[in-house]
């Protein structure tokens, strides 16, 4: 007996009682238990009840989504799914609508709904069933109407797969111009996956629905409606509420205006042709034109995998190859690219990535650029993970179904030994390698390291790259006489030239004697622009002036110190912890001729400008200030200004430099700074080519003339500005190399010759 009695108390349980039961709202067992104890007479209505309901829903399911043929609504086929013992679907029986199925995966509610419903509604259907499964064919419902169902799948802790799954059923059974109702507390991680879900094809609105008059619930119900529409349209969500009137719990309403606003942007971008990326259900919607057919020249950016759906996410690049002569030797294939190597020119740059297509004589290359997050995945793993991935993005004629070949771009690094792992408050996280490069010969003797300074911050950006050899001295037996091809990476286009003596005595230092990176070597270059000048400082015994902004492992002032004896250098670096490194690992050193000075280039070059233009000679302190000087530390005009600095803000478009450099009134002050024969210079880093001819633009409206050296495609080039009236002509600059090669006291013969080469690309810009 009383057990009987408490089972006739149980249902008047309170609703925290009741919720307790439930924990996780994915669990079939759960909600069992959770209607046995509410039974199935006592309804549980999550959110809003039907008078808040009604007047805002009966008009969008009575719409017909065709007007050219009109049809009552008891024949528009609703579907329920994860019904509960909600009242929603018997008020909307009773209005007209006969056509209901209700779907939920609990047997306990749908055995109680089908009794409390089988004489009042018999054509009323109830199933159990999965809703991220159902057994319904394609394009059999009118509308498909949630009143928390999404909400309950979205547990935060399990991730949106359960979502993906529901969502992508939803999408499958609608018909074309049939509607998703979804009833939602629009928290930010729900709206995070509905509103990218329904993008393409899909025209969406945002209502809020009104609360009960007597009560302000701290949580108010929104109605997200999803049309199917017959083309794959985007259209900008519509929100048909004032939303500085919502009386909700602050939080939420935060959190629903900003996925809102986020949604509608990333919308506008895609409205606006940006370069943004695409999900693959946006590809396979015909956002970018029928997968299934190959297009000549097409390239769309994309993100691969999901959570739940594959082990990591990845970002890749589909290019259909453009019109080929020769036969391709397949029709899809993946090119998967290292983190070490993704920001390289030929893998970051579009015609980089052509390149590569042309090389790889397939059809359609999806080209996967790995990031941090894949660093402990081997290859095995990343390719077994992206196999299921690329299969939807294959053309139709893919070889009839062969496997999609997989190609791996090595990050040409044979030995890697991090000597350095730190962070700085400017820099951000900072790593200090030795590695040894792989070599094209197969020769193991004829590698050398290297020790490189990487700026995490910036796509793992080698900042800097010295050669080692023993006790950081020149061996003859280090350079070759003969050149390997050379690699796509500026940072390495020189190492063909070096081998390794196998002798191990000694300790591995820097050697200061040699430049790795191609862009040092086009900045010397352009000296050939005032090497007569040069040549008349040093043959009158006096030194040329030139101020290096940006130290990072101060390779290319310790290349200078050591091959031009007539230059003072002053080196301005805003980091600190950039000096102690270029001491403690790369052997900066500074003497009578080296200073460095901790400050801003930009403030550095404006004092030095406002105290010199006065006429007053000019005193450098080690902290970058300036001041009057005496007569032993007298400074004169600056010969040479060389501004090689990266960006910590690539949303300017610059990665190097900063985007401050390239403005007028710093441009000014460079130019007021220099002497009258004076020479300026810029590594200037860019993939839009708007930006670089702004740059040229506003230099030209400062230097009297200006020259350029191309490197890297069109990504990196290298400008000179010259202060004097007069200019050398292009056909003379093979004999001002000739010229500056004697003025460089360099240990070896082939890095004078590189100088020499790199000044034949010097190009007037006129």
């Amino acid at each position: 007996m009383g057990k009987k009695k408490n089972q006739k108390q149980q249902p008047s349980a309170s609703k925290d009682d009741l919720l307790n039961t439930l924990g996780d709202f994915t669990s079939k067992e759960n909600w069992d238990s959770f209607f046995t104890i509410r039974g199935s007479d006592d309804s549980f209505e999550w959110y809003a009840e039907w008078p808040q309901l009604r007047d805002s829903l009966l008009p969008l399911i009575q719409q017909h989504p065709s007007p050219s043929s009109p049809s009552p609504s008891s024949s528009l086929q609703i579907l329920v799914p994860g019904c509960g013992n909600s009242r929603l679907s018997e008020h909307l029986y009773d209005a007209g609508f006969g056509d209901i199925t209700n779907i939920d995966f609990s047997k306990v509610v749908i055995s109680g709904m089908l009794r409390r419903n089988v004489r009042d509604r018999p054509n009323m259907r109830w199933r159990v069933m999965d809703m991220t499964q159902m057994q319904f064919p394609d394009d059999t419902f009118n509308v498909v109407l949630d009143k928390g169902g999404l909400d309950a799948l979205m547990e935060p802790e399990l991730g949106p797969q359960l979502g993906t799954k529901y969502l992508s059923e939803v999408k499958r059974v609608l018909k074309s111009r049939g509607k998703f109702i979804c009833l939602t507390l629009a928290e930010s991680h729900v709206l995070g996956l509905l509103f990218p879900k329904f993008r393409f094809g899909w025209n969406v609105c945002l209502y809020a629905i009104p609360q009960k008059p007597s009560t302000k619930p701290d949580l108010q119900t929104f109605m997200v409606v999803a049309e199917k529409e017959s083309s794959n349209e985007l259209h900008q969500i519509i929100s048909s509420f004032d939303h500085s009137s919502l009386a909700c719990n602050p939080n939420q309403t935060s959190g629903l205006l900003e996925a809102l606003e986020s949604e509608n942007q990333i919308r506008g971008e895609y409205l606006n042709g940006s370069d943004v990326l695409y999900s693959l259900e946006d590809l396979q919607l015909g956002a970018k034109g029928d997968l299934k057919k190959l297009s000549p020249g097409r390239r769309v950016q994309l993100t691969l995998g999901d959570q739940g759906v594959s082990h990591f996410c990845y970002k890749a690049v589909l290019l259909d190859a453009k019109q080929q002569s020769g036969a391709f030797s397949f029709h899809c294939g993946v090119f998967i690219v290292p983190k070490t190597r993704s920001h390289e020119w030929l893998f970051s740059s579009e015609e980089g990535q052509w390149q590569v297509v042309e090389s790889s004589k397939a059809a359609r290359l999806i080209m996967v650029l790995l990031e941090a997050s894949h660093a402990n995945a081997g290859m095995e793993d990343i390719q077994k993970d992206l196999s299921p991935l690329v299969k939807p993005l294959a053309p139709a004629d893919n070889d009839k179904g062969n496997q999609i070949p997989f190609m791996t771009a090595s990050d040409g690094i044979k030995q890697r030994s991090v000597v350095y792992q730190g962070s700085s408050s400017l820099t951000g996280p900072v790593v200090i390698e030795d590695v040894v490069y792989e070599n094209t010969d197969d020769d193991v003797s004829h590698s050398l390291p290297f020790r490189r300074l990487v700026f995490e911050r910036t796509e793992g950006l080698v900042q800097s790259e010295a050669l080692l050899t023993r006790d950081g001295l020149f061996d003859k037996s280090v350079y070759g006489t003969e050149k390997k091809k050379a690699s796509s990476s500026s940072k390495s286009k020189r190492r063909g030239a070096l081998k390794r003596n196998n002798e191990s005595s000694g300790k591995m230092k820097v050697y200061h004697g040699y430049l790795a990176s191609s862009y040092h070597t086009a900045i010397i270059s352009g000296f050939s622009l005032i090497s007569s000048y040069l040549e008349s400082v040093a043959s009158s015994g006096n030194r040329v002036k030139a101020v290096v902004i940006g130290l990072g492992a101060g390779l290319l002032p310790m290349f200078l110190h050591g091959c031009m004896q007539s230059m003072q250098i002053e080196g301005v670096e805003l980091d600190p912890v950039m000096l102690n490194l270029a001491r403690d690992y790369f052997g900066f050193t500074e003497d009578k001729r080296m200073k460095v000075h901790i400050a801003d280039g930009i403030q550095f070059v404006r004092d030095y400008r406002n105290l010199f233009s006065a006429g007053n000679e000019v005193l450098l302190s080690s902290n970058g200030s300036c001041k009057l000087s005496d007569a032993e530390s007298r400074s004169t005009a600056i010969d040479i200004i060389i501004v090689d600095v990266d960006s910590s803000d690539s949303s300017s478009g610059l990665r190097c430099p900063a985007a401050d450099f390239v403005e007028d009134s710093f441009l000014q002050n460079v130019k007021d700074t220099l002497s009258e024969q004076g020479l300026f210079v810029i590594n200037l880093v860019s993939r839009s080519p708007a930006i670089k001819d702004a740059v040229v633009s506003r230099m030209k409206e400062v230097f009297s003339h200006l020259f350029c050296i191309q490197l890297e495609g069109e990504v990196n080039l290298v400008l000179f500005g010259l202060c004097s009236e007069s200019h050398i002509e292009e056909d003379c600059i093979p004999d001002a190399a000739l010229k500056l090669d004697k003025l460089l006291k360099s240990e070896h013969p082939e890095i004078s010759q590189s100088f020499t080469d790199a000044a034949k690309k010097l190009k007037r810009l006129k």
